[in-house]
């Protein structure tokens, strides 16, 4: 680095410190996010130095995220995308690949998911022309059982793609173990729970591939971006491959030559010799990051541990706090399990005095933000009105989250002062009206 360019970086440090400062925490006044980035002057520092470098395209940031966190996460290979939306659409067309041969899946197979979430997580079986099965959720831990997914399998089911529920983990092991011996693919969406242990294990690493989100909401950030990974290497080149336009060449934006036969190779029926930077071998797309983004991941990264910390001690906060609050549904570990909380749920009982949406009328008017569970039941949206979809058992719970279900923030950037000022609040809430 230069003698300028450090300058220049010192410069931005003391930016960020002169305009971090603030007037503290004002009750009913301050808005406490339910999510957000942390952002301090390394990661500023990092953008800028990108920047001065004129790194706007993937590059060396790029390849370093993807190498550390496939290192944290346990995998072997990490792909890095633009958004977690594209970690999970790359992830589903991986498996419809034609060099998985047998195991592609093929228009019309079926996928297990779930029906209260998010969109993006269902939304890729659909753009694959894949049919999505959806299975109901337990209350108090919100995520579906090996007994519902089981019983979902069908003649033409394929794979099962699952997200974690705010961080805290599905049965994971036991789901992973139930696709082996009916050999299904697994997609783990991780978006929420990154950090979060299962039986010891890291969530993400049960899954043939696992999706990861940067979103400012997200445990880690890059402003936009996500992540696909696997210990599969046939996997990863195909993630890959379909990233970057869908061809069939691996030299990284600026190499040539990588596999020494540039042009030695023959495909499909194009001339002997063509150019293998120029043959495809998938119908791809452009789902590349920047290395601007890159760079914040990597200052972020190493905040991992001190962010999850924040997410478990924020969530036990609340717990404690509203632990004796009648009326209100509150959230349990799925057993065997070491959450890192992406939110804290609720639930108000159907046969409260008060409905949820009071409830969240009164926080939102002391500035408390809250948040729905996603989409709640999926099925009940405009989107889904026409398209194949199938529903195993009953969508119970699903219906009643949708009724009765919200959330509140226990992000990094939220101080013990705004904590218990949500379970006051919650608290003198339903005191006034039971």
């Amino acid at each position: 680095m230069s003698e300028r360019a450090a300058h220049i970086l010192d410069e931005v440090r003391k930016y960020h410190q002169d305009s971090d400062g603030g007037r503290g925490f004002v009750p009913g006044v301050t808005e406490i996010w339910p999510s957000g980035a942390v952002l301090d002057e390394e990661d500023r520092a990092a953008l800028v130095e990108a920047a001065l470098d004129m790194r706007i395209a993937a590059g060396k940031s790029s390849r370093r995220f993807e190498s550390a966190f496939a290192r944290r996460m346990e995998r072997r290979k990490a792909h890095l995308t633009n958004s977690g939306s594209s970690a999970n659409l790359l992830a589903v067309t991986a498996l419809t690949s034609h060099q998985l041969g047998d195991h592609r899946l093929m228009p019309g197979d079926e996928v297990i998911t779930v029906a209260a979430g998010f969109p993006t997580t269902v939304n890729p079986i659909l753009q694959n022309g894949l049919v999505p099965v959806f299975v109901d959720i337990d209350l108090r831990t919100y995520n579906t059982t090996v007994e519902r997914v089981e019983k979902a399998i069908g003649p033409r089911t394929r794979a099962i793609m699952i997200a974690h529920a705010l961080g805290n983990p599905f049965e994971v092991a036991e789901v992973a173990e139930l696709a082996e011996e009916r050999d299904l693919l697994l997609i783990e969406d991780t978006c929420d729970a990154v950090g979060t242990t299962y039986k010891g294990r890291l969530a993400g690493t049960f899954g043939d591939l696992t999706t990861v989100s940067f979103y400012p909401a997200h445990h880690l950030t890059m402003g936009e971006g996500g992540c696909v990974l696997t210990s599969n290497l046939v996997l990863a080149r195909i993630v890959e491959s379909l990233r970057d336009w869908g061809r069939d060449c691996w030299c990284e934006p600026g190499e040539s030559d990588t596999c020494r036969k540039r042009f030695g190779y023959q495909m499909g029926t194009l001339p002997a010799g063509y150019d293998h930077k120029y043959i495809f071998s998938h119908v791809g797309y452009n789902l590349k990051a920047t290395d601007l983004q890159a760079a914040l991941g990597l200052t972020q990264l190493d905040k991992l541990d001190e962010f999850c910390a924040a997410r478990r001690r924020n969530w036990r906060r609340l717990r404690e706090g509203l632990a004796d609050v009648p009326w209100l549904l509150l959230p349990e570990p799925t057993p065997g399990s070491d959450p890192s909380w992406f939110g804290f749920i609720i639930t108000v009982d159907p046969e409260a005095p008060f409905r949820r949406a009071e409830l969240v009328d009164f926080l939102e008017n002391r500035k408390i933000g809250t948040r729905r569970l996603f989409a709640g039941n999926l099925t009940r949206h405009p989107a889904y009105a026409d398209r194949d979809f199938r529903i195993s058992g009953e969508l119970t719970n699903s219906d009643l989250v949708t009724e009765h279900t919200f959330w509140v923030g226990v992000y990094p950037g939220l101080t013990e002062e705004m904590i218990d000022y949500v379970i006051a609040s919650i608290t003198e809430f339903v005191e006034d009206n039971r």
